[in-house]
């Protein structure tokens, strides 16, 4: 019997992913969640009311936890000045006062923005990061983290698993619709690497079950990724006309051999078309 702290539970990955883990878990494991308004809370779930922000709130939060599954990012609709709070200060934070706590693992949701481009080959969890600046505040925020946190692995011991995810949707999530805007600029033929929910669900899981995780940070993503005009199709629209060469056909791209040969992933929906077809967009 343990107690699992997930923080960012009512975002786009995490409001999806407690139901699964509660299902998923043993019946006698107790998810805690961390959420500024208890309200909004999933249901099932033990909540500590409080901001991943605030020292004492985290403090809260980590009594008695042997496990923490951080999801909380901040990448819309804030300022710059919460974005690096929540994404990297109180990231690295949660886990140096998790190894003081007393938690078992600590494991931390990033993302394939983080990789350095031209590998010339999909990316693997050994590439350096260095984001390229196209990607953003959130993606150098959190490349910063996944840095500052294999530096207290090294130092404290901290039993940490990274999982970098490719882009998630699924289960009614708007975000690949949202990404059209962007991806009007893209050409037609350059691919975007996808995970549904199911999956990433799937690979904490597998993740919080281990007994031993083999390696500290594993790419996370399907079969195959969408292409822009696949994208396009999907919502039953025709890609703008754009004349343009994909100047690193592997950019982002994650390669999940890792993660399928250690912890024995399989995707669930291995293509995008595949959850169309299942009505699991």
């Amino acid at each position: 019997m343990s107690t699992i702290l997930v923080t960012g539970s009512t975002g786009n990955v995490g409001s999806r992913l407690v139901p699964r883990l509660l299902a998923g878990l043993d019946p006698r494991d107790t998810v805690r969640v961390l959420v500024r308004d208890a309200s909004r809370a999933p249901a099932g779930t033990e909540v500590v009311e409080g901001d991943i922000c605030a020292a004492a709130d985290r403090a809260k939060a980590l009594a008695g936890t042997d496990t923490v599954v951080n999801l909380a990012a901040a990448f819309r609709g804030v300022s710059d000045e919460r974005a690096r709070a929540v994404n990297h200060e109180a990231a690295v934070a949660l886990a140096r006062e998790g190894v003081e706590a007393g938690v078992r693992r600590f494991v931390h949701t990033s993302t394939n923005l983080v990789y350095s481009p031209g590998s010339a080959r999909p990316l693997t969890e050994h590439d350096p990061i260095e984001p390229a600046a196209v990607w953003g505040l959130y993606a150098a925020t959190k490349a910063a983290t996944d840095k500052d946190l294999l530096g207290l692995r090294a130092e404290l011991g901290l039993d940490l698993v990274i999982l970098r995810l490719a882009f998630v949707y699924g289960d009614g999530d708007s975000h690949l619709r949202d990404f059209m805007p962007w991806g009007a600029g893209w050409a037609a033929h350059r691919r975007l690497p996808t995970v549904h929910h199911a999956d990433v669900a799937q690979a904490l899981l597998r993740v919080l079950r281990a007994d031993r995780v083999p390696s500290p940070v594993y790419n996370v993503g399907d079969d195959a990724p969408l292409t822009v005009h696949e994208l396009y199709a999907l919502h039953g629209m025709a890609h703008p006309a754009e004349d343009k060469a994909v100047e690193d056909p592997w950019e982002a791209l994650p390669d999940t051999t890792l993660l399928r040969r250690e912890l024995g992933y399989r995707p669930l929906y291995p293509t995008v078309r595949g959850a169309a077809d299942a009505g699991a967009l």
